[in-house]
């Protein structure tokens, strides 16, 4: 075997040797990234600031109403609001600043979404989550306002719901 090649096999094998290390690491470490402190315009009008949702595990959902993933997971956001909120779970729908109000207003209306559904108009809320460019993009956050879990597309709902039962029964 030539220097370069052995050279390549003892750095990969440096690594999957760290790898389980570097995980347990992680997983030993429970503090978790604050949701930032956003506020937001409900499409009622209504104003209102993400910390005050704290006690509450909450689904932030940036959707959408171009976005054909985001459309079709709609049903089983709602579902899931449905499910959940009478014991201490809240959604809030973030729609993207390029989404014209009037779709957003009309989509939320024809669903008869259950749930706060804000317009981000300048971007502020999508920025203070880390830049959210890509929809649907979901945060689950647990009642002291600690992000879980962030989902790029569509997550998956019966692993979600599982998430959200520990997380309910958490003080």
């Amino acid at each position: 075997m030539d220097f370069e090649r052995r050279r390549h096999l003892a750095r990969s094998l440096s690594l999957v040797a760290t790898a389980p290390l570097a995980s347990l690491a992680l997983s030993a470490c429970s503090a978790r990234e604050r949701a930032p402190d956003v506020g937001y315009t409900l499409l009622n009008g209504t104003t209102a600031q993400l910390k005050a949702q704290q006690g509450k595990v909450m689904l932030v959902n940036f959707w959408a109403t171009s976005c054909t993933t985001c459309v079709a997971e709609m049903p089983q956001i709602v579902s899931t609001h449905e499910k959940f909120k009478g014991r201490g779970y809240d959604t809030l729908a973030v729609a993207m600043s390029y989404d014209p109000p009037a779709y957003v207003a009309s989509f939320a209306e024809q669903r008869k979404l259950p749930f706060g559904v804000a317009i981000d108009n300048t971007g502020a809320v999508a920025k203070a989550f880390g830049e959210v460019r890509l929809t649907p993009t979901t945060f689950l956050l647990d009642k002291k306002g600690g992000i879980v879990k962030k989902y790029v597309g569509a997550p998956d709902f019966a692993a979600l719901h599982g998430l959200i039962e520990d997380l309910l029964k958490e003080a």
